[in-house]
């Protein structure tokens, strides 16, 4: 049996995010976001939901950048600490302790030195859609921590720590349970 609830987003759990974006000028800020995701392939793109008053929907919206910052356990309270307070109000770099590097392919947005992680996008589309803002953007670069690499060159996500957002709570990722296509591999 189950219960039924109010419609609402429900499709936990999802990344949590830091979005990090400027204007060019010097003002720069960080965002945390759970409302994340792969959009297409190829080319490859992802979006992210802002609210339209959030401080750096004005950032993103003028500048037309920003990258998207894997949060890690080592930088979960930092990421949290960013998704409660505005940058109105705070220089979220100094108060969180992070530090903002030149994102090599963008003009204006900076990245998370301390991320695992930084995906450089560029804005290909705002769709307003009621509460939120869905920014649609072209994935120009990634950029991982060569700590994350095998003696393969393989990207083994598994070694960055990454965390979860699911309904108010962080969760670290678990135990690999297969891989892509393990459910018909031949034995």
């Amino acid at each position: 049996m189950k219960r039924s609830l109010k419609p609402g987003n429900m499709l936990y759990p999802l990344p949590a995010v830091l979005v990090s974006c400027g204007d060019g000028e010097g003002v720069q800020n960080l965002l945390t976001v759970a409302w994340a995701g792969t959009v297409c392939s190829d080319p490859p793109m992802l979006s992210v939901s802002i609210r339209k008053d959030r401080f750096s929907h004005h950032l993103i919206e003028a500048s037309g950048e920003f990258v998207v910052n894997l949060v890690s356990e080592k930088i979960a309270k930092a990421a949290d600490w960013c998704g409660v307070r505005s940058g109105r109000d705070h220089d979220k770099w100094k108060a969180s302790g992070l530090t903002p590097v030149k994102a090599p392919n963008l003009a204006k947005a900076p990245a998370v030195a301390e991320s695992p992680v930084w995906i450089e996008c560029r804005v290909k589309q705002i769709l307003e859609l009621g509460s939120h803002d869905m920014f649609l953007a072209d994935v120009v670069a990634v950029h991982a921590d060569e700590a994350l690499f095998e003696e393969n060159g393989r990207l083994d996500l598994g070694k960055a720590g990454l965390i979860t957002y699911s309904h108010g709570e962080y969760f670290l990722l678990g135990d690999k349970i297969g891989t892509f296509g393990w459910s018909v591999k031949r034995k």
